[in-house]
């Protein structure tokens, strides 16, 4: 998971938190591997104090909706010029009406904009404050079993105070309380095996790309992995993943173990019995922290985690298929499903297709004063030019640079296709939701432009 070096400055936390102000309530941050963390970008060259007083009121419906004809007078030239068509859309937060349209209703790939429909549909279906246990419960013959349920930030890792995330779940700890309740009952060596049932079907999803998990891009999709199933956790250089998550986990836990004092060899892969006495368990961070995360960094491995825990408690089967089902049936319930086909929860399936409309009203959702339950996928978002996939050097040039700090998106990239989905102030103070995609899978797609339109959205005095 990416980084947990030291948060944003001061002056740019104060940034973000006037602008997230009427999506809801603040979240607390997650920020795991530190490693990989976003940086806090270069600033000397901008004037913050004129930034942040500019941000407009907190109240989404505080001034006029932008006039249509005149905001499509910004953005129908840049939306149509050369290069790959983009499929567009503007609306008003509020009513939910469209302000500018071309292609709107035509599915496009999102790529990693996928995760703003997985966010949303976690924090409906679950809670923000959901969390997910990692279990040691008896096993046969002396043995115990590691179970995993799903906790895409359990950790071999040192903690760090000074990382400021809520606490992760650590693998020393779980074993520490293992080896302090098997001594406590007898027990002076033992064996772990491990479950991670929790998942059910392939590991990768269809529409995933051979070389995503060779390369780094996620981890084969399990119940049970620590740190991500990553070789080297604390390299920056190396994103290689372990062949087999669950197995390596178990041999960690038994390293841990047997630090604990008690001596522990790794095992196999059993199914726990109904039943099992538990020994110990750690939970996850909230999981309004991991989607705030999974948002900010685009976590692959964080976002089909939350999409597997809709699965389970929709009753469907914890798969990608399931997970695809569960993450719509909730957006449906929220009115919010039209133009989406999902294969995964990250959006790293080629197959994925969404419409322009159906980005932008899930984001005016989640922004929501009425819905604050929901608030974490907008509090998540990637601030322009300063946070996240959106940090410099995006919106440091002259056709964007305006919107720095204006705008908050999440991000899509693959290979022929970007795409930017999210919200932003008008210059009157109007909160309005939108979202652009282009590319064709082929040819190269340029993010500019599109930070290009999202800044003539966030300056338009319409």
């Amino acid at each position: 998971m990416p980084g947990r070096a030291g948060g944003l400055s001061v002056i740019v936390l104060s940034l973000l938190s006037v602008f997230a102000a009427g999506a809801g309530a603040a979240v607390a941050k997650l920020t795991p591997e530190r490693h990989l963390m976003p940086q806090p970008p270069t600033v000397a060259a901008r004037d913050l104090a004129r930034t942040a007083a500019t941000v407009p009121a907190a109240d989404p419906g505080a001034a006029r909706a932008p006039d249509p004809s005149a905001l499509a007078g910004r953005l129908a030239g840049p939306a149509g010029g050369a290069g790959a068509k983009i499929n567009a859309v503007v609306i008003d937060a509020v009513t939910r009406r469209p302000l500018f349209q071309q292609r709107a209703d035509q599915p496009a790939t999102p790529a990693s904009t996928t995760k703003l429909a997985t966010s949303v549909a976690a924090l409906a279906a679950l809670g923000p404050g959901h969390r997910i246990a990692t279990r040691v419960v008896r096993g046969p013959g002396g043995a115990v079993v590691l179970v995993g349920g799903g906790d895409p930030t359990l950790t071999a890792l040192p903690a760090r105070p000074e990382d400021g995330h809520p606490p992760y779940a650590s693998l020393a700890d779980l074993a520490r309380r293992t080896a302090a309740a098997l001594r406590s009952a007898g027990v002076r060596r033992t064996r772990v095996d491990y479950d991670a049932s929790a998942y059910q079907g392939p590991r990768t999803a269809a529409g995933w790309k051979p070389n995503y998990v060779p390369d780094g891009e996620a981890a084969p999709v399990s119940a049970l992995a620590v740190d991500s199933g990553r070789v080297s956790p604390l390299d920056t250089t190396r994103k290689t993943r372990v062949a087999d998550p669950p197995a390596a986990a178990a041999a960690k836990f038994a390293q841990a173990l047997t630090r604990a004092g008690v001596p522990a060899t790794a095992g196999r892969s059993v199914r726990a019995a109904d039943g099992s006495a538990q020994v110990a368990e750690v939970r996850s961070p909230p999981l309004s922290a991991l989607v705030e995360h999974l948002m900010t960094a685009s976590d692959n491995d964080v976002a089909e985690a939350v999409a597997r825990q809709v699965a389970i408690r929709k009753g469907r089967q914890p798969s990608f298929a399931g997970a695809a089902q569960a993450v719509t049936e909730t957006l449906r319930g929220l009115d919010a499903a039209d133009g989406l086909l999902v294969n995964d929860g990250s959006g790293l399936s080629t197959r994925n297709r969404i419409t322009p409309l159906a980005l932008a009203r899930i984001a005016a959702l989640a922004a929501s004063p009425e819905r604050p339950e929901l608030s974490a996928a907008i509090t998540g978002l990637p601030v322009a030019g300063f946070s996240g996939t959106l940090r410099p050097p995006r919106y440091t040039v002259p056709s964007s640079q305006a919107a720095a700090g204006m705008v908050r998106a999440k991000t899509g990239t693959l290979s022929g296709v970007s795409t930017l989905a999210g919200i932003a102030r008008d210059a009157d103070g109007r909160l309005l939701a939108f979202a652009f995609m282009m590319g064709d899978g082929k040819s190269a797609a340029d993010p500019a432009k599109l930070d290009q339109l999202a800044a003539l959205v966030a300056t338009c005095g319409c």
